[in-house]
């Protein structure tokens, strides 16, 4: 029992570490069987030796393998074994040591290909087979596979990066390397295009020279779109600058020197921009100063043509020549040669240089040289025959005056005038400013000019004296009856001379006269328009405009009447000058008459901030038989001196019957008005006071004058005055102000004054008080003088009666003055139709019967106002159509002219609205007039 208990003890351990070693894989058992010795003790012992054998071998191929599992092969088995375990032990070793081998020549290859770029390796694993050969083949075939497709793509990207566009990846490829492929293949092709259009592009503009070309890449984005897009501003640039360029050359090369170039450029291309534009500015300039030249030569060369008087001569030339250089001082040294001498002409001495004219100096400020040898500029340029320039002068070398001081000029030039070497003379002009180059150049070849003219004039002058002088002598032999014939024919020959000259003065006026004419025409036409304009705004009847729009127009209106009145002016002076200024008198109240002065200056004289006064004395007549228009522009003109010229104080208007001891002033009457106006204002040197009574001539002339003015008004006023039978005599003192006076007879010489009306003094104003000899002010107040009418005024009362409904014809071909008149005559209710010249206006009345009444433009095309006035006068059912005649032409004779074609009345442009409303009252309603009257 006790061995079958062991046994069994033996067996049960023996089991269970087979169980656990074999079976479990519980490394590491032992039997341990208590109570046995001997055999079963050996056995025990062998089981467990053989247990911990087979743990320790388990164990170490456990380990390597676990090691190889975890990429760690430098394990081995180490373990003591034999048999098979031997056998196993040998194979894993093996194993390990290919793997090793393999892993070895996977990152070499891996290393050299992938990291190094050393293409071309290949793993060299030695004595695998099966997998380990499968998988040392597929490394090897991804090596060579990659070493194939990079080296293409560095074939291609190098040909790319050396320009050459041609090459393309034709390796095989496949996934991401086929995506690579394809992105590089479209790159080069997209870069090839790119290439291909701006090398287009570049050709077009940069070498055939067609401007305007772009690039047009398809597909491109990013850099090649911006590459694309700034290659094509760089053409359009280049294409807009040339363009510019080429422009502004064929401009200059036609002779268009106004051209420039505008278009922004930047680095060289604006300094090429700016270098033609100067060039451009410098031929311009020189073109400029070359015509200057050229065209003044010719016409001061023209001017000199046909005079023979020496004098004559050098005081044209000196009078165009010195405002022409903007010079302010000449003078005329002519050459007076030695008639006696026998050397050759060229060697001729002077025997002095004597001075002929000047400008801006005075006969007795210049100085005559005397004969040779001469001191002074003029004399050194004389002798050396050239032009001598001073610049710099010292301040008492010579003065310029005016009537306001003196100053020294800077610059001198010394011109002698030669001829074939033969001095003739010198000219000295003196500026304030240098003389330019284009001044020198004009001196250097006008002195030739001027050379050929004088001596021409000798030459001729010499020949007439011999003529004369062979012709005297002659004269001396002939018989008394050949020198009663000759007589007689010099007189018929002055007497053909005389009547050729008159021929010429009379073709002179006659050209003058259109001249005037057309002048007056086209500065009234336009004035017209803007003064009725001005007007109908200044009146403002809806108050649509504010306050400073009204005196805007109020300006402008009186600006305009200033510009008309100066055209008056002109006009007056050449009537007065040609002899044809009439004198229309008709009766005039006196109260007429100041109305009309105050209206026109008590708002000047507010403006200025002047007290007015107007007296009138206790024994002036209550009415005139005078010219009321002339009367009129003779107090306009000395009032608006009176204003003009002073600053502060008072402007005064006197009206006294004139006695007896001032009747030296108006002869042939008994009956004198005196017209005094005086001023607190600036005076008048007592030495100008004959100066300014003359055409064009003022107290004050220079360029910086304060004061303006055309200088006609007291020329013309003093005409007008002696027409009218009168005289104005002025008094003045610097300082103080001035008093001019008009004495005008009551009754206008060599006319009958009209029954005179019954005697009633209420209307005058304000009469002189006697024995005080104060003249009140006339207060500004509403009933004590007239303010000016308004067109509100002609659309009530009588006015108002007579012209709404009203329907007039204006023929007129200037659209401007229909307007302005349709919007006028609209205002007072009348209805306006309008034709553009007579053959229409005629047309305008067939069609329309119930027009009442004709304003007719005298100067119209196709049939002008004349020519259309004698139609409708030769038209029965027409002969009573009242027309007003309305021209810009306010020559003399043109009013006798359309009064003489059938006209009513005649009024001249610019139009005055009253005046024209006035007329056509008149003529609406002549039997209310009269009764009014």
């Amino acid at each position: 029992n006790t061995m079958v208990d062991q046994l069994s003890a033996f067996a049960d351990e023996v089991t269970r570490v087979a169980r656990e070693v074999g079976t479990e894989g519980n490394l590491g058992g032992q039997a341990q069987v208590r109570g046995v010795s001997g055999v079963w003790k050996d056995l025990t012992d062998n089981v467990n030796f053989m247990a911990l054998n087979l743990t320790s071998q388990v164990r170490n191929i456990a380990q390597v393998t676990t090691a190889v599992a975890n990429g760690d092969l430098s394990k081995k088995i180490t373990v003591d074994a034999r048999g098979e375990i031997l056998e196993l032990k040998d194979t894993v070793n093996t194993m390990v040591e290919q793997l090793r081998a393999f892993a070895d020549e996977v990152t070499r290859v891996a290393r050299e290909v992938g990291t190094d770029g050393r293409l071309g390796g290949r793993a060299q694993v030695l004595g695998v087979s099966g997998v380990w050969r499968d998988l040392t083949d597929n490394v090897n075939y991804m090596a060579d596979n990659l070493t194939s497709q990079v080296r293409n793509i560095a074939q291609v990207a190098t040909a790319v990066a050396q320009g050459d566009l041609s090459r393309k990846i034709d390796v095989d490829a496949r996934g991401e390397i086929l995506e690579l492929k394809t992105t590089i293949n479209t790159m080069v092709d997209t870069l090839s295009s790119f290439s291909s259009e701006v090398t287009r592009v570049a050709r077009e503009v940069g070498s055939e020279g067609q401007l305007g070309g772009q690039a047009r890449v398809e597909g491109v984005y990013g850099t090649w779109k911006r590459l694309t897009t700034n290659v094509n501003e760089l053409a359009s640039n280049l294409t807009t600058q040339v363009r510019a360029i080429a422009e502004v050359a064929s401009a200059v090369a036609q002779g268009d020197m106004s051209r420039s170039i505008t278009v922004e450029t930047q680095g060289e291309v604006a300094e090429l921009k700016d270098n033609i534009n100067l060039m451009v500015a410098n031929l311009r300039e020189t073109t400029r100063a070359k015509d200057w030249l050229e065209s003044n030569l010719a016409r001061l060369a023209a001017l000199m043509q046909g005079h023979r008087d020496l004098m004559e001569v050098a005081d044209l030339i000196l009078r165009e020549l010195t405002p022409l250089v903007n010079a302010q001082y000449g003078a005329f040294y002519l050459a007076d040669p030695d008639e006696d001498s026998a050397g050759p002409r060229t060697t001729v001495p002077i025997k002095g240089l004597a001075f002929i004219a000047g400008y801006g100096a005075a006969q007795d400020a210049t100085v005559e040289t005397g004969g040779l040898p001469v001191h002074g500029l003029v004399a050194q340029a004389a002798r050396e025959k050239k032009r001598i320039l001073v610049e710099g002068a010292p301040p008492d070398y010579i003065k310029i005056n005016s009537g306001l001081g003196e100053a020294a000029p800077t610059t001198i030039v010394i011109i002698p005038i030669l001829f074939e070497d033969k001095l003739l003379g010198v000219i000295e002009l003196a500026s304030f400013s240098r003389f330019s180059d284009v001044h020198l150049a004009f001196f250097d070849q006008f002195v030739n000019t001027i050379g050929v003219a004088i001596n021409t004039i000798i030459a001729n002058s010499r020949t007439e004296s011999l003529l004369g002088e062979s012709q005297r002598l002659a004269m001396q032999l002939q018989e008394r009856s050949d020198e009663l014939q000759k007589q007689q024919g010099e007189l018929q020959r002055s007497n053909a001379e005389l009547e050729e000259k008159a021929a010429l003065l009379a073709t002179s006026s006659q050209y003058k006269s259109e001249f005037l004419a057309n002048m007056s025409h086209e500065l009234r036409t336009p004035l017209n328009s803007l003064l009725i304009l001005a007007r109908l705004l200044s009146d403002n009847p809806d108050g649509r405009l504010s306050d400073q729009e009204v005196q805007f127009a109020t300006t402008i209106h009186r600006s305009g009447s200033d510009l008309l009145q100066l055209i008056n002016d002109i006009l007056d002076l050449s009537k007065i000058e040609a002899g044809r200024m009439d004198v229309r008198p008709k009766r005039l109240p006196l109260i007429k008459l100041l109305d009309y002065v105050h209206a026109t200056f008590r708002p000047l004289t507010l403006d200025r901030g002047l007290a007015f006064e107007v007296a009138v004395g206790e024994d002036v007549p209550r009415e005139m038989y005078s010219d009321e228009q002339r009367l009129q522009q003779i107090l306009r003109n000395l009032l608006s001196n009176a204003i003009k010229f002073t600053a502060n104080g008072k402007v005064e208007l006197r009206v006294e019957r004139v006695e007896d001891a001032e009747h030296r002033y108006v002869r042939d009457t008994d009956d004198v008005i005196a017209f005094t106006v005086s001023d607190t204002g600036i005076g008048i040197a007592p030495e100008k006071l004959p100066v300014i009574f003359e055409a064009f001539q003022q107290a004050d002339g220079t360029t910086n004058r304060k004061y303006g003015g055309t200088g006609l008004g007291l020329s013309i006023s003093r005409e007008i005055a002696g027409l009218l039978g009168g005289r104005i005599v002025a008094e003045s003192e610097p300082g103080k102000g001035s008093t001019f006076t008009l004495y005008v007879p009551v009754v206008s010489p060599g006319h009958t004054a009209p029954a005179p009306l019954p005697e009633n003094r209420a209307d005058l104003p304000l009469p002189l008080q006697p024995n005080t000899g104060s003249f009140p002010v006339a207060h500004d107040t509403d009933d004590a003088w007239p303010s000016p009418t308004k067109l509100e005024a002609w659309t009530t009362g009588r006015p108002g009666r007579i012209l709404a409904g009203r329907r007039v014809l204006i023929v007129d071909d200037d659209i401007r003055n229909v307007f302005a008149l349709t919007h006028v005559l609209g205002r007072v209710g009348m209805n306006v139709l309008y034709a553009e010249n007579g053959r229409e206006g005629i047309e305008t009345l067939e069609r329309s019967p119930d027009v009442e009444l004709v304003l007719m433009d005298i100067m119209m095309p196709e049939m002008d106002g004349y020519e259309t006035i004698s139609a409708i006068r030769r038209t029965p059912r027409w002969t009573g159509l009242p027309i007003v005649a309305l021209t810009a032409k306010a020559m003399p004779g043109d009013r006798e002219k359309s009064i003489a074609r059938g006209a009513n009345d005649y009024v001249p442009k610019p139009v005055d609205i009253d005046g024209l409303l006035t007329v056509v009252c008149e003529l609406l309603d002549p039997e209310g007039t009269e009764e009014e009257a």
